[in-house]
C-alpha cells in the first residue's frame, strides 16, 4: 500500500531537507517542483535546488497541473515528493484568478491521493501561525492554504511538523 507524507512548518524550518532524506531509501525517485522563475532571483534558487538534488531525482516542473504530472511518472517512479503545495496554491492563484476558486487542480489532486499508485511526500508551508495578514487577498490566501492543509492531512498517513530542522509526528500512520 502506497503512504502519503505530508510535511508542513514556517519558512526555512528544514520541510524540504527531510522530504529529500525521505525519499532516499527508495531507489526510484522523482522531484515534482511547483515553482516559476518569475524573477531573476528565482531562476537562481531553482538552479541551485536542482543542483542539490542532481541526478537522484528525475525532475519534473509543473506550475499547475500536478496530480496529472504525478499520474504520469514512469510506473516504476516509488516515490514523488511535491515541493511545494503553498507555490503551487500561489500560482493556480496568479494563473486562474481568486475568482475561479475552487480550483479544479485542487480536486484533482485531492482524488488522486484517495488511491495513489506510489508514495507520495508532499511540502506545504503553515501558514496560520504568524500574523493576520492586512489585506483581504492575503488573508484569503492563508485561509484556502489552510483548508488544502487540512484535507491533505486527512488523507496523509504521516503529517509532520517541522520546528527549527527537529520534525515533530502530528500523526502516524498508527494513528
Amino acid at each position: 500500500m502506497c503512504r502519503i507524507v505530508l510535511i508542513t512548518g514556517g519558512a526555512r524550518s528544514g520541510k524540504s531537507t527531510f522530504a529529500l532524506n525521505l525519499a532516499e531509501n527508495y531507489t526510484s525517485r522523482a522531484f515534482l517542483a511547483t515553482a516559476e522563475a518569475t524573477d531573476p532571483e528565482m531562476a537562481v534558487r531553482i538552479q541551485k535546488h536542482k543542483e542539490e538534488r542532481g541526478e537522484r531525482f528525475t525532475t519534473i516542473e509543473e506550475p499547475l497541473n500536478i496530480a496529472d504530472a504525478i499520474t504520469r511518472l514512469p510506473e516504476t517512479t516509488e516515490i514523488v515528493v511535491v515541493d511545494c503545495l503553498t507555490v503551487w496554491l500561489g500560482n493556480l492563484m496568479h494563473h486562474r484568478g481568486q475568482d475561479s476558486y475552487p480550483y479544479k487542480e485542487i480536486e484533482s489532486l485531492l482524488d488522486m491521493l484517495t488511491q495513489p499508485s506510489m508514495d507520495i511526500v508532499l511540502v506545504s508551508n503553515e501558514l496560520g501561525m504568524g500574523i493576520i495578514p492586512e489585506y483581504e487577498m492575503g488573508r484569503w490566501f492563508r485561509d484556502v492554504a489552510g483548508r488544502l492543509n487540512q484535507d491533505v492531512a486527512r488523507r496523509a498517513d504521516e503529517v509532520i511538523f517541522m520546528v527549527s530542522g527537529c520534525p515533530l509526528w502530528a500523526k502516524r500512520e498508527n494513528g
